[in-house]
């Protein structure tokens, strides 16, 4: 049932994409590109940024490079999502160059904080515990589309969490992210294989309008 959903989801991401210019003669040469606030993996990741910045306020120095460090590698997989999108126009390899850095920076700060509760004697919940489940079921009900840029909810109450608690969501929800990043990377790399990169695609649109110039 969770493929299936995953699998519909992943299918819509695709193909919204906002920008559908670039022809050459009747033939496209610059693909659909952008759309990325529709990707669920870009929306997975902008709530992990936005609860990690939650949590370093709360629970790290925000003086700390531990607490810039997070944040950064928070930020980093939302806006190497974003910026993967936008140049896929012209470019499927940065595409999936921007990807992979997206799903690394959400590893890096998935250690820091498996880190954080290690150090601090707190309990890391297992994948299947009670609470992990829970949170993996809140966010499979959740189908909602979150691209409203102007939504502040707070859906996984990280604001009034205790730090085991709020750490071990954020966890969970990088886990989702990495999960949807990599059924993304499987795709783009597919999808390379089968219409080849933006040179290619130039020069076949070329080739067959070419006939028409003479």
């Amino acid at each position: 049932m969770r493929q299936a959903q995953d699998s519909a989801s992943d299918k819509s991401d695709r193909s919204d994409r906002s920008d559908t210019t670039g022809r050459l003669g009747n033939h496209r040469v610059v693909p659909p590109h952008g759309g990325y606030r529709r990707l669920r993996s870009f929306q997975v990741a902008q709530l992990v940024y936005d609860g990690t910045v939650v949590f370093c306020e709360r629970f790290v120095e925000k003086r700390s490079r531990t607490c810039d460090q997070m944040v950064q590698a928070a930020r980093s997989g939302v806006q190497n999502i974003a910026e993967g999108s936008m140049a896929s126009a012209t470019s499927k390899k940065t595409e999936l160059k921007l990807t992979g850095v997206a799903r690394a920076s959400l590893e890096e700060l998935l250690l820091d904080y498996e880190d954080y509760l290690r150090q601090h004697g707190l309990r890391i919940w297992g994948k299947d515990s009670p609470e992990a489940l829970a949170v993996r079921r809140r966010y499979l009900s959740d189908r909602s589309d979150r691209s409203d840029v102007s939504d502040r909810s707070d859906p996984y109450h990280l604001a009034t969490a205790t730090a085991e608690q709020a750490a071990n969501t954020l966890i969970c929800l990088i886990n989702q992210a990495s999960y949807l990043l990599g059924r993304q990377l499987q795709q783009l790399e597919a999808s390379f294989l089968r219409q080849g990169g933006f040179t290619e695609r130039l020069y076949h649109a070329r080739s067959r309008a070419r006939p028409r110039d003479r």
